[in-house]
């Protein structure tokens, strides 16, 4: 078991140095006109972050045979999305956040309105990369990518969760409708990020769908964990404010049934998705991953 570990804590660092050469590569450089809008798209995505959502496509792309070079733009596309998701919520309308992954949030470091576009940039980028790169065989096959991350980001997908994220904010929520929100605000990008990945290969229908229920599993247990690092977690881990949640009247898992709960609906879910990769090849990364997310102390 402990080899299994090492392989995938390997596997993990090189997706993610990877990747941080990517986006570095990808985003516009910060000498370039308009330098200050730049150089906050850069300062917002790069040096930090678990790259949860290029590691699913990755290992989704694992079990379609795709190749790493299309994963590439693939994960880069759904790591923009995550990243202005951060900037817009971390902003005085939204959750008032003043420190992001160690360091300073955009807009305190660049202020409210280029941080704004920041986040606008971030997004237009994201459907510049599938656009303009050639991730699938099949030309229908990549506009369907374009509309999953599409409507992931969207009213019906994070946007959409965020939306009911601020009216949940004060109120008492039962288990469906905080899965409900969940579902939108974080699980509908890791299960773009899934179908993303599978989307650069070939897969089989009932692969595919095995893929979305797992991702859907994960997404809802990777919020789970959030909810409770909130309460247990320390700043210096998770490069953030701890508590923020309760001190904003957040509705989550531990403030609905406790900590000991949320820890077994956790494990629960990882459980579930796991159970959904039993017929499926080559998918050992993607376990890997749903234990590691109720695992990580960040």
């Amino acid at each position: 078991m402990q080899a299994t570990e090492t392989d995938f804590q390997a596997w993990m660092g090189g997706v993610q140095a990877r990747m941080e050469a990517a986006l570095a590569r990808l985003l516009p450089q910060a000498q370039i006109a308009p330098a200050r809008l730049h150089a906050a798209m850069r300062y917002a995505t790069l040096e930090g972050g678990k790259r949860v959502r290029p590691l699913l496509a990755f290992a989704a792309g694992e079990v379609a045979k795709a190749s790493a070079e299309r994963l590439e733009i693939a994960a880069a596309a759904v790591e923009l999305i995550h990243a202005y998701s951060l900037v817009h919520d971390d902003l005085p309308c939204m959750d008032d956040d003043v420190l992001r992954r160690g360091k300073p949030t955009a807009h305190v470091e660049f202020g409210e309105a280029t941080a704004l576009l920041a986040g606008d940039a971030l997004q237009s980028l994201a459907f510049q990369l599938l656009a303009e790169h050639r991730l699938a065989d099949d030309p229908r096959a990549q506009l369907e990518m374009v509309k999953t991350l599409a409507a992931a980001a969207g009213s019906r997908g994070m946007a959409g969760g965020q939306q009911i994220d601020l009216e949940a904010t004060g109120t008492a929520l039962g288990v469906p409708a905080l899965e409900f929100m969940h579902i939108h605000k974080t699980g509908a990008l890791i299960r773009a990020a899934v179908a993303l990945g599978a989307a650069c290969g070939r897969l089989e229908e009932s692969e595919r769908q095995a893929l979305d229920r797992y991702a859907k599993a994960v997404g809802l247990a990777f919020q789970v964990v959030d909810d409770i690092l909130d309460v247990t977690g320390t700043a210096q881990a998770m490069g953030k404010a701890g508590g923020r949640d309760v001190a904003l009247g957040k509705a989550t898992y531990p403030g609905f049934a406790g900590l000991a709960k949320a820890k077994t609906r956790a494990r629960t879910l990882v459980g579930r998705a796991l159970a959904e990769l039993e017929p499926v090849e080559r998918a050992d990364d993607l376990r890997e991953i749903a234990r590691w997310v109720v695992e990580r102390d960040r």
